[in-house]
């Protein structure tokens, strides 16, 4: 059985095989391109804000 996915860039169907040393993207092009949105921050892992450290903690945490 040969399982395809979709190419996160373009949408092309890829056979998902180690010989695509590009996969899961169909091509070096838009394995670039998904690098270049993470790089330019289009892309971002949700965070919840960090808690306020008190200012003598935040000198020497292992107090």
């Amino acid at each position: 059985m040969v399982t395809t996915v979709a190419c996160p860039t373009c949408g092309k169907k890829v056979v998902w095989r180690a010989e695509n040393r590009f996969r899961p993207f169909c091509s070096e092009r838009c394995k670039q391109i998904d690098l270049g949105a993470w790089a330019t921050e289009k892309y971002s892992i949700p965070a919840d804000a960090p808690e306020d450290v008190p200012e003598d903690e935040s000198r020497n945490p292992l107090n």
